[in-house]
């Protein structure tokens, strides 16, 4: 039986959001057991905000909320991969499919994505 490790750092393990269809790979953020439980028992993904220092369900705010597949570990059980359905079509809060649409390019930082949503209107900043 795996029992995962969540002592590495502080209680947070990270967790890779990849979409379950495509293989793209749409955010990391952070899990601790509680966020990991209430991930598999809602089958709708759970994270802890460092930041913010709560418990937030992806799309609770912007309606993208993610549908989980699958969910695996890594072989030192200290990591998760969740394979989701991403709702809505945008995984990151700037509005962009996926987190990881800035590339290193001819030596600098370039964004690749056109936002699916204004950010501002959805968060009410």
């Amino acid at each position: 039986m795996v029992k995962l490790d969540f002592g590495k750092m502080n209680g947070l393990m990270p967790a890779i959001i990849q979409d379950a269809e495509t293989g793209e790979v749409l955010m990391l953020a952070f899990m601790d057991e509680k966020a990991l439980n209430l991930t598999l028992e809602t089958k709708k993904t759970w994270f802890f905000s460092r930041s913010r220092n709560k418990y937030w369900m992806k799309g609770e705010q912007s309606g993208h909320i993610q549908e989980v597949v699958e969910v695996l570990t890594d072989c030192d059980s200290d990591s998760v991969l969740i394979k989701v359905r991403q709702h809505g079509g945008a995984a990151c809060h700037t509005g962009n499919r996926s987190c990881f649409y800035i590339k290193w390019e001819d030596g600098k930082w370039v964004e690749h994505s056109e936002p699916l949503f204004n950010p501002d209107e959805v968060y009410k900043k």
